[in-house]
């Protein structure tokens, strides 16, 4: 697993600052929302497709341990070598420094790389926090009083809010008339939202409740309009809708907190693609060691949970949600500078 670790650390180093420079910069947020979502998807229909393999194909009442996770391992290790394979086959675009680079930290002269790499750790540290709380926060008496096995619905439905959310992002942060990215801000979300939500039904796990889920939706789609489909605006915004929506989860109970926090996963959808684009902005030839500096920022994803567990011990988990809003009122902040910084994007 720690071997595993080191290779998704690599591939997010390389992978996140080429997608950034295969076209203008003005548009690189687009395409690494697009990546981003691609990952989303993923991690909402691998649960399911694992658990499938593990517990029913493979598994068993008698057999629920290594023996079942053998298989799917060895399939997934297959696909694995399949894409490096296809890889090594295909011709990609190449892009090759020429400019000698000082093996020195150089990139942190640059104050969006510094600060994006904390803007990186609170945003990661602050999703992950709020997702691996979420179980524990839907069994809350005053919130929904669900078992762990019901609950996970809901945490399903938060990670897949980041998907509807990137794809969207990386429509209407494109190469688009604003009448078009208008258009797709609302009908793209709703589509992804229609095909999740049939997917959970297949599953046998449809939320009644799906309908206090909508509203936010509309909101998603309202924010990129806002913002005016600017990757700084549309940061900062989403920021300052994530610390509305947990400031509304701590002070309600019953559906208007647990649609707060699970809505939130919408608006933490860009925040990857967008961070990353401003902080590697211009840094030339330092773009590649601002990248493997900013991927470290994913440290956040370790810390901050454990801060949040640790504050849920002594004032509950309710009140522990305090944690991610301090992390996207950074987030609003640094979009903030980024704005006044970088002003054609």
């Amino acid at each position: 697993m720690f071997v595993l670790g080191l290779g998704f650390t690599l591939l997010q180093i390389a992978a996140n600052p080429y997608v950034a420079i295969l076209g203008p910069p003005q548009t690189a947020s687009a395409r690494l929302n697009l990546a981003q979502g691609f990952n989303s998807f993923g991690t909402t229909i691998a649960p399911l497709i694992g658990g499938y393999l593990i517990f029913q194909t493979f598994g068993g009442p008698s057999n629920v341990g290594a023996e079942a996770v053998k298989t799917p391992y060895l399939f997934f290790s297959v696909v694995t070598l399949s894409i490096a394979l296809f890889f090594s086959t295909v011709k990609l675009p190449a892009f090759t420094n020429t400019e000698k680079v000082n093996q020195a930290a150089k990139a942190f002269q640059f104050p969006q790389l510094s600060l994006g790499i904390i803007a990186i750790f609170m945003y990661v540290g602050g999703e992950v926090a709020m997702g691996s709380m979420l179980t524990s926060y839907v069994g809350l008496k005053e919130i929904a009083n669900l078992p762990p096995l019901k609950a996970s619905m809901y945490v399903a439905l938060y990670w897949g809010g980041l998907m509807i959310g990137r794809f969207t992002g990386s429509a209407v942060l494109g190469n688009f008339s604003n009448t078009r990215k208008a258009i797709m801000a609302f009908s793209i979300p709703v589509m992804i939202s229609t095909l999740l939500s049939g997917i959970f039904y297949i599953k046998g796990i449809y939320i009644k409740e799906l309908i206090y889920y909508i509203p936010f939706i509309f909101i998603l789609g309202l924010g990129f309009i806002v913002a005016k489909f600017k990757p700084a605006r549309t940061l900062m915004t989403f920021a300052f809708i994530n610390v509305a929506l947990l400031s509304i989860s701590i002070t309600t109970n019953g559906k208007t907190a647990l649609f707060s926090v699970i809505a939130a996963g919408l608006f933490n959808s860009i925040m990857w693609g967008n961070i990353f684009t401003l902080a590697i902005y211009n840094l030339g030839k330092y773009t590649s060691q601002g990248s493997a500096l900013l991927v470290m920022g994913i440290l956040g994803a370790a810390i901050i949970p454990i801060i949040q567990g640790a504050i849920a011990d002594h004032i509950g988990v309710h009140l522990s949600y305090l944690v991610p809003i301090f992390c996207f009122a950074y987030v609003a902040w640094y979009a903030w500078m980024q704005r006044n910084l970088i002003a054609e994007i």
